[in-house]
């Protein structure tokens, strides 16, 4: 077989591992051609793509980024105002690739599956540190993440402490609060603002000045995505031909503004950025992006092809393309870890918010 792989939209950690996993088992188990396709789906526009040898994909386990780098604003269905999803049904064919490896986010894989209507065989690996891939309860690239926000949670804090500040930390999310949530509960974060639970301002001044009664210094996670009731989104620009156009950022400072007004304690924001995406990959995403690497080959083997990699309670399955396109998961209700962070006081900028203890019941809750 002739397999090519591409790693399309953000970068994080455990592309590299994953990419490893799929090409070594192709070629141990199936003696199959591997096909390294530049750039996402700008390789596959452009015709940009090199064999891999064993080698190649030799020593990256531990490695941030890609070795196949990566591109997000190259849409097939508009490419600098174009549609040229025409042209990159003629290059895969030139390849003459059996199937394509994506490994991606919601963006990657609603692409595949608009794609895969033309002919073309994609099996999708899914990858994103904001976790909001719809139909499995975990993408690698999150863990990572959340370890780099607790660090610096954790050297804030003291910062906090010491000068008696409200620190603000702005995380990635853009749709869904994962990371900011897990962060923020691991980061023993005073308040936590998500953009499932749109946020009172005056609510998280009334926390902050209950919290001053013993404690004049706190802390507050905030997802890029997060908004007050009746607010907008923080967007700092727009790309043009990205399968998300908005660029989020700033609601950190936007948010330390308002509580200026309001509180005499001083605020601070640090927003974490891309440093949330490089460095090296944890050991729970090396493993685990080394396991879908190789689900995904044998989901080839099979041909089952039009599917990606999920995992549910534990277990590897797949689930159809058709299923996961055009879809975010969002912290639902029942998730354990927000409810964890409800029922020991941290709150989420809403007043009144709470899940009971004593209503949960066996099996009841999610681990998110």
């Amino acid at each position: 077989m002739k397999v090519g792989i591409l790693t399309g939209g953000g970068d994080c950690s455990g592309l590299n591992a994953a990419i490893r996993g799929v090409a070594k088992s192709l070629m141990h188990e199936l003696n199959a051609e591997i096909i390294g396709i530049e750039q996402g789906f700008l390789g596959l526009i452009e015709n940009n793509a090199r064999a891999l040898d064993f080698q190649d994909v030799s020593g990256l386990i531990n490695k941030g980024g890609t070795i196949l780098h990566t591109c997000n604003n190259a849409s097939p269905f508009n490419y600098q105002g174009q549609d040229v999803s025409g042209k990159v049904l003629e290059n895969y064919r030139a390849l003459n690739l059996d199937v394509i490896v994506a490994i991606g986010g919601d963006g990657t894989m609603s692409l595949c599956y608009e794609l895969s209507k033309s002919g073309m065989n994609f099996i999708g690996i899914p990858k994103t540190i904001d976790n909001d891939l719809a139909h499995t309860d975990r993408t690698f690239g999150f863990e990572t993440a959340v370890d780099v926000v607790v660090d610096a949670i954790d050297r804030l804090k003291t910062t906090s402490e010491s000068h008696n500040r409200v620190m603000i930390v702005e995380t990635m999310g853009r749709y869904a609060g994962w990371i900011a949530l897990h962060a923020g509960l691991a980061g023993a974060a005073d308040i936590i603002l998500i953009p499932e639970f749109p946020f009172d301002v005056k609510e998280v001044i009334a926390q902050i000045n209950k919290r001053a009664e013993y404690c004049s210094s706190s802390i507050i996670v905030i997802a890029e995505g997060a908004k007050a009731v009746d607010g907008d989104l923080t967007v700092n620009k727009t790309v043009q031909g990205s399968p998300d156009a908005i660029r989020l950022g700033g609601v950190g400072y936007s948010l330390q503004q308002q509580l200026e007004q309001h509180i005499p304690l001083e605020v601070r924001t640090t927003v974490l950025g891309h440093i949330q995406r490089g460095g090296c990959t944890s050991a729970f995403d090396r493993i685990f992006a080394t396991n879908v690497g190789c689900y995904a080959s044998a989901l080839i083997a099979q041909k089952r092809f039009g599917r990606m990699v999920t995992v549910h309670n534990n277990h590897l399955s797949s689930i159809a393309l058709k299923e996961v396109a055009h879809k975010v998961r969002q912290v639902p209700n029942d998730d354990m870890t927000l409810i964890s962070a409800l029922a020991m006081g941290i709150s989420l900028g809403v007043q009144n918010l709470k899940i009971p203890l004593a209503s949960l019941q066996d099996d009841q809750v999610i681990i998110g």
